[in-house]
């Protein structure tokens, strides 16, 4: 089915350990469908090697920065963006600023994919069963909408993972996420690897309220492999427009 949107924001590469293809297989996947501008976001190290058994190593950075500009002078017909999805640590912040975006990476992601509960990391693909997860969830979800280094905030429902359930704690910290996009102006991802994997996530009590909160949203795939840099962009077109979601593209 033809999809409206033009853009995919959010793709990986083998160097994360757990993606295939490299930069350039899905810039000319990208361009077989019909897009117009793919965004390469692997997932970034960091300066302590904290999570490297799911990051590229900070030495991949340089062959990661040539497969993007290889991908953008060999595949005619699409725009291709170099970027980072980047985990939401306050500690790294100034780090991903001086790395990044001051030597001219097009934009990053904010992604919370770990939580504290009780003192312990977990993760946050369905690791909230207590209120301290959840507050950490939140808070930290509100610390890269307010940072101003993210075009966006990938998956940010990622907590249904497993067999999440709605509760008023949950509620409270998801409208203060929602509020904060808002007002800071920063969209929240519908993500299609959710969709495709069955993981819970969109996860539609969550996007009632962003919906009624006025956010905004971008539609991506995640992709982990070349032949998922497309896939799912209709059904979260029709999720999105059922529930009056506005869709935007983050870096028009």
């Amino acid at each position: 089915m033809p999809v409206a949107t033009t853009a995919v924001y959010h793709t990986h590469t083998f160097r994360c350990k757990h993606a295939t293809g490299e930069v350039i297989d899905y810039a000319r996947a990208a361009a077989a469908a019909g897009l117009r501008r793919m965004g390469a976001t692997d997932h970034t190290p960091v300066p302590d090697g904290r999570w490297d058994s799911v990051r590229m190593r900070l030495d991949e950075l340089p062959g990661y920065e040539a497969a993007v500009r290889q991908a953008q002078q060999e595949v005619p017909g699409i725009e291709v963006l170099l970027g980072m999805e980047c985990d939401a640590g306050a500690q790294y912040f100034t780090w991903y600023q001086d790395t990044f975006l001051a030597r001219g990476y097009a934009y990053l992601i904010g992604s919370v994919h770990y939580l504290n509960q009780d003192g312990r990391e977990i993760s946050s693909f369905g690791g909230c069963r207590t209120a301290g997860a959840v507050r950490d969830w939140a808070s930290t979800s509100i610390a890269a909408i307010d940072s101003g280094l993210f075009a966006f905030l990938a998956h940010p429902d990622n907590i249904a993972c497993g067999d999440a359930v709605w509760t008023a704690d949950i509620a409270a910290a998801a409208s203060d996420i929602c509020t904060a996009s808002v007002a800071r102006n920063v969209p929240l991802e519908l993500n299609a690897l959710g969709l495709r994997e069955r993981r819970g996530y969109p996860w539609r009590p969550f996007w009632e309220l962003a919906a009624s909160h006025g956010c905004r949203a971008v539609l991506t795939t995640d992709a982990h492999a070349p032949s998922d840099v497309a896939a799912g962009l209709s059904e979260l077109e029709a999720y999105a427009a059922e529930l009056g979601l506005r869709v935007v593209d983050p870096l028009a």
